[in-house]
């Protein structure tokens, strides 16, 4: 981005619920799109888990006159690289592609979100596709741990996994995929954004031709049940012991949140960090270990993850625990400086790709309903002292400690 460009934002609000939040970057030559929609895996029926993924699979097989082939040939021909993917809030799909193709790349995709085929004959292998995922996830230990982690702080449904489980996704049927989309594929609460070479007047009123008359749909009201929070173990003969860890953090709303970011960074960020120094450098116990910030629009965590022996797996635990209880004690001026350099290069680097770009542009106003700018994160940034850490750690004390282990025998967890 040239030093001395203004950056250029837009936001329009569509009358049906949906908005559109874009950004001009003119010096690139590519274009990039994120559609977000309140479709995740919160909105399913607890027998049903899974069902989100699998209407997000059948979505992408086809859609207005295009069968799943023509649909696929479309896009490599338009040079789009797209993906599409389910969480707990949302079912997105976004792409990057040369500038020129933006607009029949969001014509295909209007096709995807208001007029899929949806092809029963095609319904096994989505199905199929899915259930492949969910035992992936079981063979990754790691996934496995942090899943239930997850599952066990949050509490249902904020807890969820998007992949489901291999008996509700059994149990779903091509009726209930289009019932989920009838019902949840829908453009209130969605938002649109895009970034890259654009022009502005003539990317809103596409959008309004594209989207304008889709026709909102109903909230549902979320039930809650309370977290199982304390110590769980998972027994599974292995040569690996994984443990996860969760207490309470900060939505990326919260006007704190970069208080926490920033103890966060000098306890996980980099091989400086003190997890990396302390469980791996120094002790050699671990083949991984991280901490890191996770944000939901209304609540937020800190979790962390360790990957050991059997034998090293108490040690692994205690020392990684102490690391983080030792952060609320405080962090010192280098870790700090470090940190500041490493997200003013991430910085920079998300302002030279479209991708990154329509991404956080959409986060930010899902988190926000306001897109940040480069000079105003620079200044969050820049504002974050030694002092204002620290008088934040020694106010929030580490609370609701939740630990899940994984290996051949549990280890000693004091939650109280």
């Amino acid at each position: 981005m040239p030093a001395t460009a203004a950056q250029k934002i837009h936001v329009h609000p569509l009358a049906n619920g949906l908005t559109l939040v874009a950004e001009e970057m003119d010096w690139l030559e590519s274009a990039a799109f994120a559609l977000l929609l309140p479709a995740g895996c919160v909105h399913e029926q607890q027998n049903q888990a899974g069902l989100a993924s699998l209407t997000c699979e059948m979505l992408q097989r086809g859609a207005g006159k295009r069968d799943s082939r023509q649909f696929i040939a479309d896009l490599e021909n338009l040079g789009a690289d797209t993906s599409a993917s389910v969480s707990v809030t949302h079912t997105t799909f976004g792409g990057s592609m040369p500038c020129e193709s933006l607009p029949k790349v969001l014509g295909l995709y209007a096709d995807v979100v208001r007029r899929p085929l949806l092809p029963e004959d095609q319904f096994e292998d989505a199905q199929l596709s899915c259930l492949q995922e969910v035992r992936a996830v079981e063979d990754d230990l790691g996934q496995r741990v942090m899943q239930e982690l997850r599952r066990r702080y949050y509490g249902d449904p904020w807890g969820r996994s998007s992949q489901g489980k291999t008996e509700t996704l059994q149990a779903v049927t091509h009726k209930d995929v289009k019932n989920y989309f009838n019902d949840r594929i829908r453009p209130n609460r969605g938002i649109l954004s895009i970034a890259g070479k654009i022009d502005w007047p003539q990317v809103r009123d596409l959008v309004e031709n594209l989207f304008g008359d889709w026709r909102p749909g109903l909230d549902n009201q979320l039930v809650e049940t309370a977290p199982e929070r304390g110590y769980h173990h998972i027994e599974h003969e292995s040569s690996q012991t994984l443990v996860g860890l969760a207490i309470d953090g900060l939505s990326y709303a919260n006007e704190d949140y970069f208080q926490l970011r920033g103890a966060i960074g000098a306890l996980s960020d980099g091989m400086s960090s003190r997890l990396f120094t302390e469980v791996r450098e120094k002790r050699g116990y671990v083949y991984s270990v991280y901490a890191m910030c996770n944000s939901l629009k209304d609540r937020g965590s800190v979790i962390a993850f360790a990957g050991t022996t059997p034998e090293h797996g108490q040690d692994t635990f205690d020392v990684t625990w102490g690391e983080l209880q030792r952060m609320f004690a405080g962090i010192e001026q280098a870790e700090l400086d470090r940190l500041k350099g490493r997200i003013k290069r991430s910085l920079i680097i998300q302002q030279e790709s479209s991708p990154s770009r329509a991404g956080n542009i959409a986060l930010d106003w899902y988190y926000l309903q306001h897109v940040r700018t480069k000079e105003e994160l620079q200044s969050l940034i820049d504002n974050l002292t030694v002092k204002s850490i620290n008088g934040w750690l020694e106010k929030h004390p580490p609370k609701n400690l939740t630990v899940v282990s994984l290996g051949p025998q549990p280890i000693k967890v004091d939650v109280k």
